[in-house]
C-alpha cells in the first residue's frame, strides 16, 4: 500500500511540473498539495509497519510517548478507535479505546521496573472524567501484588508483560 501511495505522490508531483513549466498556477498547487497528503499517508503507513513489527527488546526501548503510540497502532489493529490524550494533564489515561459501544480509558507504563499502584490508582481516576466503562493499565513490565489487589477492587484491567506479548503477537 505505501508503494502505491508512493506512485501516486510521484504522479501528482509529475503532473504539477509540467502545470508548473506551463505556468498554470492552481494545478500547480493542487498537485503539490496531493503529492504531499500521498507522501504523508506513505511515511505514516511506514511508522506503523513498524510499531506492529517489533521485538520485546524493540519496545522496552521506547520513550513514554513512543509507547503510547505504538500502543495506539497495534489497539487499531485489534478493531478499537483509539483517541491519544494530552502528553500533559491527560487526567489518569493516555488512550480511550471504543469498540461495540464500550469505552476504555487506557494508562499506558513504559517503564524499566514493576507497575505499583500509583498507575491503577490514575486509571481509576480517568473513568469518570473520560466518562469512560471501565479503566485499563497496559505496561512492558509486571505489576506488583498490591497493584493487582487494588485493581481487581477497582474492576481494572491490567495487561503486562507476557499480555502483550501474546494479543499483540510480540516477537522475543
Amino acid at each position: 500500500m505505501a508503494l502505491l501511495e508512493l506512485i501516486m505522490a510521484g504522479i501528482s508531483y509529475y503532473i504539477g511540473y509540467c502545470a508548473y513549466m506551463e505556468e498554470r498556477t492552481g494545478i500547480t498547487v493542487c498537485c503539490a498539495l496531493s503529492a504531499a497528503c500521498f507522501l504523508l499517508l506513505a511515511l505514516r503507513r511506514a511508522a506503523r509497519a513498524r510499531y506492529l513489527n517489533m521485538s520485546m527488546k524493540q519496545i522496552d526501548g521506547l520513550s513514554g510517548d513512543a509507547f503510547e503510540q505504538y500502543l495506539s497502532v497495534q489497539f487499531k489493529r485489534l478493531g478499537y478507535q483509539v483517541k491519544v490524550t494530552h502528553a500533559s494533564h491527560d487526567y489518569g489515561a493516555d488512550l480511550i479505546l471504543k469498540k461495540r459501544g464500550k469505552c476504555i480509558a487506557v494508562q499506558a507504563k513504559r517503564y524499566d521496573r514493576n507497575i505499583g499502584i500509583s498507575a491503577v490508582q490514575e486509571a481509576v481516576g480517568s473513568v469518570a472524567y473520560y466518562e469512560a466503562d471501565q479503566a485499563m493499565v497496559v505496561t512492558n513490565r509486571y505489576f506488583t501484588k498490591n497493584a493487582w489487589n487494588l485493581a481487581r477492587q477497582n474492576e481494572v484491567i491490567l495487561w503486562g508483560r507476557e499480555d502483550i506479548r501474546k494479543r499483540f503477537r510480540i516477537r522475543e
